[in-house]
């Protein structure tokens, strides 16, 4: 049986205008440094060249600051404006890890912090909203390598915090990002970590006090490998969860390899001066997802990726849901399975005998569940939808200065499966079958030559849909909100473009994010002073969202779903995710 864990918890737009300006520095005050958080020789040995300061005279240096902008795309736009009071989609990644005290103090956290965000500087930006359709990243180039490091420090917190607190508060308490702060770092030691328990005094032994220096005793003590929980926070906006994991893997590399506090320093210094010493003309954030992709700008091109993407949309039929009910607050938990590693090789050594991986057996697992429930009229088929990486399908090499992962690369695809299971067939038949539609549909979405069309179509809708709401909310709240009126028809209404169809519903029962195998990003061996055990990931939910999670890491499987509990009918989703549970078991072995 597996160990489960609960957590409680378009017309594509022109080339965006980038812009760098310079802000002179004189009379700003010096970012304080939080010298309470190290010890006291932390300021003297930080920098190699010992300068502290920032610059404030042309003879101690640079004395104007460089400003970076550029808008934001379809699809930024898309993630950025729901998130604007709540939070909606502001991600997280949890990794619990094991480590030495020396490996998580706050100054090498920090350096390590501030290399990763030199190199991505995405994650210092901010968002600039100057109209619905007009929204800035916003980029302030630090003017030394101190600046970086302090920068980074005023986003790093410590906490005592389980895994299980520390996502519940991200998920269900007050906004940790906002438009001046899109990244946040938090590393928390439980208070049940060996390393904050006392340790019993070993029993006086002759021999043992021969042999053994002071030294060697405490060289022990600081090698004794504690627990730690990391959360990694970052806006939808800026990135996918490709990027959210490739950064990680990144800063263990740095922080559990063999580099010392010294080294990493160096570092720091050195990316500070091969990218600000002399700085880039050009702007040095990433361009939007839709100027990755663009089409050639032919008229009948335009118009017919739109009856494409419109034909497309009309195959789209749904209409199953989970019945929802109405709660004035939001509730997200996540229960997680994990399944243990020789399970999971079985597991995946079954799917590759039936012609499947992993994640076309979920899609299968889910309208198996849901069937068994009965909810819903069998007549309604299921429509689930996942992301898509668009990384591939980018045409357009990036124009940055140096290139960083983060932005956003994923378009949507869905899958329909039928939603009753046929009587006097074998069960587990039926169950492959339908992980092999799934495989198909979820193929077809992937190497069709339409992507970049559709995807482009898709962000303008989006795009679109999110600055109308974006405008009634904000009208809904000053009390100025008046409904549209009803558009008078026309006296000569024009035919149709499209065939007509009986109308239908395209409503999705649930949405899952396969990521596949994790461990082909995370390098364990290249960080051999951590050791991760536990990965959690999701974001802050809207009311009555739901999103199942499926992916391998540390050789495990490891299937979560995120729901907020308070938006469903009461135990509806608790009987669907046991259903799932027991498919796992039934057909996955």
């Amino acid at each position: 049986m597996s160990e489960r864990l609960t957590v409680r918890t378009s017309v594509h737009p022109t080339y965006p205008v980038a812009s760098m300006t310079s802000i002179d520095l004189a009379g700003l005050p010096t970012p304080p440094s939080s010298a309470s958080d190290f010890p006291e020789d932390v300021d003297d040995k930080l920098f190699l060249n010992g300068d502290h300061s920032v610059p404030d005279s042309p003879s101690d240096g640079p004395s104007c600051r460089h400003r970076y902008e550029r808008k934001m795309g379809e699809t930024e736009l898309s993630y950025f404006l729901p998130s604007r009071q709540t939070g909606v989609n502001d991600m997280y990644l949890h990794l619990g890890f094991k480590a030495p005290e020396r490996v998580t103090r706050r100054e090498r956290v920090c350096t390590v912090w501030a290399i990763l965000r030199l190199r991505h500087p995405m994650l210092c930006a901010r968002a600039e909203m100057r109209d619905y359709d007009d929204v800035r990243f916003t980029y302030l180039a630090p003017t030394s390598a101190r600046e970086a490091y302090d920068d980074a420090d005023a986003n790093l917190e410590y906490r005592i915090q389980t895994k299980d607190e520390l996502i519940d508060t991200y998920l269900n308490g007050p906004r940790t990002l906002s438009n001046d702060r899109l990244s946040y770092l938090i590393l928390s030691e439980p208070s049940t970590s060996p390393g904050l328990m006392p340790t019993p005094p070993r029993t006086p032994s002759p021999t043992a006090a021969f042999f053994e220096t002071d030294a060697a005793s405490e060289e022990n003590v600081a090698e004794q490998k504690r627990d730690y929980e990391l959360l990694i926070c970052a806006m939808h906006f800026l990135g996918d969860g490709m990027a959210l994991h490739q950064f990680a893997n990144d800063f263990f590399g740095l922080l559990g390899g063999p580099k010392s506090d010294d080294d990493l320093r160096e570092i720091l210094e050195e990316e500070w001066c091969t990218r600000w010493r002399v700085a880039p003309e050009e702007c040095i954030l990433p361009p939007a997802l839709e100027n990755n992709m663009p089409l050639p700008p032919l008229k009948f091109r335009r118009v017919a990726a739109h009856v494409d993407f419109k034909l497309s949309q009309q195959r789209l039929i749904g209409g199953q849901v989970f019945p929802r009910r109405k709660h004035p607050e939001r509730l997200t938990i996540v229960p997680t399975v994990s399944i243990p590693e020789e399970r999971t090789k079985a597991i995946l050594k079954k799917c590759k005998a039936n012609g499947v991986s992993i994640s076309a057996a979920l899609f299968a697992i889910c309208n198996v569940a849901w069937a068994r429930m009965g909810g819903g009229s069998k007549a309604a088929p299921t429509l689930m939808y996942s992301a898509l990486n668009l990384r591939p399908y980018f045409t357009v090499r990036s124009a940055a200065p140096w290139n960083s992962y983060w932005h956003l690369a994923i378009g949507y695809f869905n899958v329909v499966l039928p939603s009753f299971l046929p009587g006097g067939i074998d069960a587990e038949r039926t169950f492959w079958l339908r992980a092999r539609q799934a495989k198909d549909q979820s193929t077809r979405a992937a190497k069709s030559p339409l992507v970049a069309s559709r995807t482009l179509e898709m962000a303008k809708e989006r795009g679109e849909r999110a600055r109308a709401w974006a405008k009634e909310d904000d009208e809904r709240e000053q009390g100025t909100w008046v409904p549209a009126a009803a558009p008078t028809p026309s006296s000569s209404p024009k035919e149709p473009v499209f065939p007509a169809r009986a109308a239908t519903s395209s409503a999705a029962l649930i949405g899952l994010s396969l990521l596949g195998n994790l461990d082909g990003i995370y390098k364990h061996a290249a960080f051999p002073d951590t050791e991760l055990h536990t990965l959690t990931t999701g974001s802050r939910q809207r009311n009555g969202a739901m999103l199942l999670f499926g992916y391998t890491f540390k050789g495990r499987l490891w299937i979560s779903l995120g729901y907020d509990a308070n938006g469903f009918e009461e135990g509806v989703v608790e009987r669907f995710w046991k259903e799932a549970l027991d498919c796992v078991d039934d057909f996955l072995g």
